[in-house]
């Protein structure tokens, strides 16, 4: 890589970030996409593969602009946040789970308790998405595009930046109708936007005050688990091998609003500007300390001079 391009790259570093990151994940899920496979293992890998999309763009430009390759990977590996911060992380994926399946069957959604599989597995699901299956992506967006934008933006704004740009790095698997994303009616995605959003503030909260990619990461991976133990009647959602527009909304609306809610709670609770009650991460965690701090106390999500982030 030339010295020009490197400079471009530190110069212009969310940018980069995400066109690499779109790149790998887009280019590896639009050929399962083109080429008919269907749902199986071998796509299953494929996708999950092509969910290293964000930890590799992220360590392209971390190399790029001269960072701590390191001090950047290591996040992933803080693991000493406090007891209190890991029964977060892992509880309040069943919290959700418990209250929006109460919700859910409040408005009348058919449950079948005898289908639902043995608790030990959500372990071994969480712990499987924690490194493929969701959790993977918290390199990127959590480990380094909250950092790099926290030094001009409050945490919501940049939460709700990341949310968009984790969204929308998700099409490959709306067009490919093998997937279960692809399988959705537009009423379903448009929820799963609001979740995204949600959830990225939740993600940056807790990276915020932990400064832990990896409890970041089991967080997602036990939110992406959950829906394995959710009660409802997979018969009666979908009869006859047809989705029940209805029921489907019902049980993806309930735990939407639990989900939200939460959200919510966390930004009354701890303020727009850091989502913490201390400071939060910035570009120092990789190795580069030269951006400009965005002024203190500046909730706005107002720009401040210097480099693009």
């Amino acid at each position: 890589m030339t010295p020009s391009i490197r400079g471009w790259i530190d110069r212009h570093r969310i940018a980069s970030f995400l066109a690499v990151t779109y790149a790998f994940t887009w280019t590896i899920q639009g050929i399962v996409a083109l080429s008919g496979m269907t749902a199986s293992w071998t796509m299953s890998i494929l996708i999950g593969f092509g969910g290293f999309g964000p930890p590799v763009g992220a360590a392209v430009v971390v190399w790029a602009s001269g960072g701590s390759l390191r001090s950047w990977v290591g996040q992933f590996f803080k693991w000493r946040i406090g007891a209190r911060w890991w029964a977060a992380a892992l509880l309040i994926p069943l919290v959700v789970l418990a209250l929006g399946s109460g919700l859910y069957v409040a408005l009348g959604g058919p449950v079948d308790l005898s289908a639902l599989p043995f608790p030990g597995i959500y372990l071994f699901v969480m712990a499987w998405g924690t490194v493929w299956g969701g959790g993977q992506e918290e390199l990127g967006w959590r480990g380094f595009m909250v950092p790099v934008l926290q030094e001009r933006f409050s945490a919501l704004v940049t939460s709700l930046l990341v949310g968009v740009a984790w969204a929308g790095w998700h099409l490959p698997l709306f067009l490919n109708a093998n997937t279960t994303h692809g399988s959705w009616p537009i009423s379903q995605q448009l929820i799963w936007g609001f979740t995204i959003l949600a959830g990225s503030v939740l993600w940056t909260w807790m990276y915020n005050n932990t400064g832990s990619v990896l409890a970041a990461a089991v967080f997602h991976a036990g939110m992406n688990s959950i829906g394995v133990f959710h009660p409802a009647d997979r018969a009666a959602l979908v009869p006859g091998g047809i989705p029940d527009p209805w029921l489907n909304f019902l049980a993806e609306i309930s735990s939407a609003v639990v989900l939200v809610g939460f959200a919510v709670v966390v930004v009354l609770a701890f303020g727009t500007d850091r989502l913490s009650k201390h400071e939060v991460p910035d570009t120092s965690v990789l190795g580069l300390g030269d951006g400009e701090q965005r002024p203190s106390g500046g909730p706005d999500g107002s720009a401040a001079a210097g480099r693009e982030p």
